[in-house]
């Protein structure tokens, strides 16, 4: 579901140790666009917004105060699916940064190309061309 202007209405958010290390394992190996970045005392990211296609994640750094990140402090690792077109390169990408590949890009029985990464802190990230509700 998008809004009335197109933009998603659900943003995967996640909270990290590192997050200036998220910010750039997901940038530089995993193709993400930085969008915002909000810091705190002594560089702590009080939110962070990356793009990819036309979709964001948002992020930010554990052990503030607040009823999310209260929330969040013992969450386990999150799973996020992100629509990319070109599978094999981007997979390229991240293997050259060091992510990484859990599963190399593989061809799907309902049609997609994935592949599955995990980021530092337990994350897991898959890249696939399967977009969900998309027509045909």
């Amino acid at each position: 579901m998008t809004g009335a202007d197109g933009v998603p209405t659900i943003y995967p958010t996640i909270l990290y140790d590192d997050a200036r290390a998220a910010i750039r394992t997901l940038t530089q190996g995993l193709g993400f666009t930085e969008e915002a970045v909000y810091e705190g005392a002594h560089g702590t990211v009080l939110h962070a917004e990356l793009s990819c296609g036309n979709g964001r994640v948002m992020l930010g750094s554990k052990g503030r105060d607040g009823v999310f990140a209260k929330a969040m402090a013992d969450a386990g690792p999150a799973g996020v699916y992100v629509v990319v077109d070109e599978v094999d390169e981007h997979h390229a990408r991240a293997v050259a940064h060091g992510v990484e590949i859990l599963m190399p890009p593989t061809d799907q029985d309902y049609g997609s190309r994935d592949f599955m990464a995990r980021d530092a802190e337990g994350n897991v990230w898959t890249f696939g061309t399967y977009a969900p509700g998309s027509a045909g």
